[in-house]
């Protein structure tokens, strides 16, 4: 693929981004470089190596969902200074 600088425009203006002269051909030269790099690890022989999502070995330790909440409407309601039913009974906020 060919870095110009129409596509470097073109990534500018996607990103929203208002690059000078000198960052346009420095942007150029750093995706050449990463698009030369992809095409050196294109070149690695990867038969019978292993899939890997992670290079450490490392599993998740996922833990039982235990439902620890209750209901504590009437508790939590109990120190209410004013209630309506399940409600809080607050002022008026808005006027009409």
């Amino acid at each position: 693929m060919k870095i110009d600088d129409r596509l470097i425009e073109y990534l500018a203006d996607l990103s929203r981004l208002e690059l000078s002269g000198e960052e346009k051909e420095a942007r150029k030269k750093d995706l050449e470089d990463i698009l030369a790099y992809m095409e050196k690890l294109g070149e690695l022989d990867t038969q019978g190596l292993p899939e890997m999502t992670h290079p450490f070995e490392a599993q998740n330790r996922f833990r039982e969902d235990e439902v620890a909440n209750r209901d504590r409407r009437e508790e939590l309601l109990g120190g209410a200074p004013d209630r309506s039913g399940p409600y809080f009974r607050v002022p008026r906020a808005v006027e009409e």
